[in-house]
């Protein structure tokens, strides 16, 4: 076989590994989705509270993501990645071993640290892997290892819980990530660092009106979703009055069409970004606000489960391919901040949906999830299409190393 061959070869095998790593993480981040009732049973407090776990985690994330990468950003990216999974796995034992919530809640602090920077510089690092050309095709590639998350992950991970106790879903993870850990160990080459960016870098990238409006609606949109996406095993269960198999059967069709809604923006994207990423945003809005509606039947649950899977990996594959057209010089720094801004989204809806349980009821929270969706549509097309169009970025190059 020719070098090259070879070599194109050998990136899309370590391309494929950070798909499943991202899978891995996505799994953990969003597995309590599924398990929050029998958190809440394990330690004797109402679900609203156990959301708390989804809340803090995203929020760690988001304070921890530009500080840490700031600290790591000279170290070899072997050497990081490495030292990353061996504190998620840690702090994964001690998750199957929580003997309180608090002490749960601190094992999940633990693990959002090494997701902090996993994601700042898993996406940069999966570019810099990628055959000449295939850029796209290799993001597409994490977007699915993180789609997979929603698809098997999550339901396979709350189908085990409920099953086994939900503290073997951690075990579980710590025991595939120990495999993870050993291949990457092998098949990764040194990587120093390149391009991640600098503290001087940050005045620069706070003026980049394409970066900023991107953050902005990564924040609005993630808050909507997850207002209504954190509770939806609860809501199916108390509102829909579907049992435990047909929810997890809606994770997987929602986790599935991300795989669909992948494939959709590859064909899409190129030749009408614009006009996908403002569909993708409106089928969104629709999901969250009939899903009290289409309650009523297993059918259009399903549906509905199908288009709003498209829909958020349409949106979320733009938000990450726009920051990186904005910031390709600092992309560490940049991918680290909108990691943090989709984790404060994350949190945020996560809190939004809890209040909007112990305020208004199960009944409203697509409602809720759909004010901060809808100011997101509507700031889309009154301002951002605007600024995406027009290309007037400062270089930082001179400012970073």
């Amino acid at each position: 076989m020719p070098k090259h061959h070879e070599s194109e070869n050998n990136s899309w095998l370590l391309i494929a590994l950070f798909a499943f790593a991202a899978f891995i993480f996505n799994t953990t981040e969003f597995v309590p989705i599924g398990l929050l009732p029998d958190i809440a049973r394990s330690f004797n407090i109402d679900v609203a509270h156990t959301g708390l776990l989804i809340t803090i985690y995203a929020w760690a994330v988001t304070l921890l993501s530009l500080p840490f990468t700031l600290l790591t950003a000279r170290m070899d990216r072997k050497l990081l990645l490495i030292l990353l999974f061996s504190l998620f796995i840690g702090f994964h034992i001690l998750s199957g071993f929580a003997w309180s919530f608090n002490s749960l809640m601190i094992s999940r602090l633990g693990v959002a640290c090494s997701h902090a920077v996993f994601w700042a510089i898993t996406i940069p690092l999966t570019v810099r892997l990628a055959p000449k050309g295939n850029r796209i095709k290799a993001l597409g590639f994490i977007v699915t290892g993180s789609s997979l998350a929603t698809v098997l992950g999550v339901p396979l991970g709350t189908a085990i819980g409920q099953e086994l106790g939900w503290r073997t879903t951690f075990y579980l993870i710590a025991a595939i990530t120990v495999v993870l850990i050993m291949l990457f160990f092998k098949m990764l080459p040194a990587l120093p660092s390149r391009n991640s960016g600098s503290i001087k870098s940050l005045p620069l990238l706070f003026k980049r009106k394409t970066l900023m409006h991107t953050y902005l609606l990564t924040a609005l949109i993630m808050t909507g979703h997850f207002a209504a996406y954190t509770y939806i095993t609860p809501f199916l269960n108390d509102i829909g009055g579907f049992n435990p198999r047909f929810i997890i059967a809606v994770l997987f069709v929602m986790g599935g069409s991300g795989i669909l809604g992948s494939f959709i923006y590859a064909r899409l994207a190129p030749a009408r970004p614009i006009r996908s990423f403002a569909l993708a945003i409106a089928l969104m809005l629709a999901c969250v606000l009939l899903l009290k509606l289409v309650s009523i039947s297993a059918f259009l649950i399903l549906v509905l489960g199908l288009i709003w899977g498209v829909a958020i990996t349409m949106v979320g594959l733009a938000l990450q391919s726009k920051v990186l057209e904005a910031a390709p010089d600092a992309a560490d720094i940049a991918t680290s901040m909108y990691s943090g801004v989709f984790n404060i989204g994350i949190g945020g809806g996560a809190l939004v949906g809890s209040q909007t349980i112990n305020l208004l009821g199960l009944n409203y929270i697509g409602y809720i999830g759909g004010i901060f969706i809808a100011l997101a549509l509507l700031t889309f097309i009154v301002f951002t299409y605007k600024i995406w169009l027009i290309r007037q970025e400062e270089p930082v190059a001179s400012l970073i190393n």
